[in-house]
């Protein structure tokens, strides 16, 4: 298998202690009373700039050359991963162009420019965004900080794992959002380095699904971005892949696909059980729990990766609104 090992994970962990968050891990009584099982939250929601994306943002920036800081950073982005780069830029002193879809909410854009960085948006899609990324490193000289198939960021990612890990030394099982595979690669690296026994789940949404369709085909595959309630899931995971497809189809025992009503529970069951703010992506673990799609054998964790929601889309749905953002969208 290609990818990432725990000794990647270890030393990330060292190079960007201080720089990031290390969050807390909570019980969730309501969770545990459904599932049977102790349920933990990892609230990474919590983490600087309110997303994980944060940790393997820093350890790529903290890798660079004095040459390549001075060319710059830029990357593509639906949101999290954009101002992760864009803070862990402007705290080393470095230009970032963060190229994003017309799909990525506006308060996910506005927060990107608040954190410095330059935007553009490009085309209906991920990989539109990073034709631009591409066209910046060849023609400006950029250095491509990509928001997961990289062993620098999925390394950052991981250090997720070994802290969760670390406060629940009896974790049975991992609820891992399945995106492009950067954080779930890098915490199930860690966590099956320390402890093989641990299974890890991939839980995803059912529109867009990038990785699960191309767990399917065998191969990385396109896949349509549609509007979700999980937007931080969205986009392709690259048709040249290097790291993330083989990391998940090696590593990951299982993926759960959601519907926009589960995911719509989950950010209602977040707010109104847990007392917290997250984004649809990150709840995806506990829509998988609240509907019973997993039943874990032990302990489980699940990430609430994101807390970048827009706040009037919040609203409607902690007030019962049935939100369908394919119909808004037209």
């Amino acid at each position: 298998m290609r990818g990432v090992g725990i000794e990647e994970i270890e030393a990330a962990r060292d190079r960007i202690k201080g720089l990031i968050r290390r969050t807390p891990v909570e019980t969730s009584a309501s969770l545990a009373e459904i599932a049977g099982q102790p349920v933990h939250l990892k609230f990474e929601h919590h983490q600087f700039t309110g997303s994980f994306k944060l940790r393997g943002a820093t350890n790529a920036v903290e890798q660079l050359s004095e040459a390549e800081r001075a060319r710059g950073v830029t990357g593509a982005s639906t949101g999290n991963h954009g101002r992760a780069l864009a803070f862990a830029a402007r705290r080393a002193g470095v230009r970032c162009v963060i190229c994003m879809s017309a799909l990525v909410p506006r308060n996910k854009v506005e927060a990107i420019g608040g954190e410095g960085a330059e935007i553009r948006i490009v085309g209906r899609s991920q990989d539109d965004a990073q034709e631009e990324v591409d066209r910046l490193v060849a023609d400006e000289g950029m250095v491509m900080v990509p928001p997961f198939d990289d062993a620098r960021v999925i390394a950052g990612q991981g250090t997720l794992g070994l802290e969760l890990l670390e406060d629940v030394p009896d974790l049975a099982v991992a609820l891992v959002q399945l995106s492009g595979g950067g954080l779930i690669s890098g915490v199930a690296a860690a966590l099956k380095a320390r402890k093989p026994g641990i299974r890890v789940i991939g839980i995803t949404m059912t529109r867009g699904a990038a990785m699960h369709a191309s767990l399917a085909a065998g191969k990385p595959v396109p896949v349509e971005e549609l509007p979700t309630l999980a937007d931080s899931l969205g986009g392709g995971i690259g048709l040249g892949n290097r790291h993330t497809f083989a990391m998940v189809r090696d590593l990951v025992d299982e993926v759960v696909l959601l519907s926009e009503d589960e995911i719509a529970d989950g950010v209602r069951h977040a707010y109104r059980r847990e007392r917290q703010v997250v984004e649809g992506g990150g709840v995806v673990g506990i829509s998988a729990l609240l509907h019973r799609r997993i039943r874990p054998e032990g302990p489980v964790a699940a990430i609430l990766t994101g807390a970048s929601i827009d706040m009037d889309l919040h609203y409607r749905l902690i007030s019962g609104e049935n939100v369908d953002l394919m119909r808004e969208a037209g």
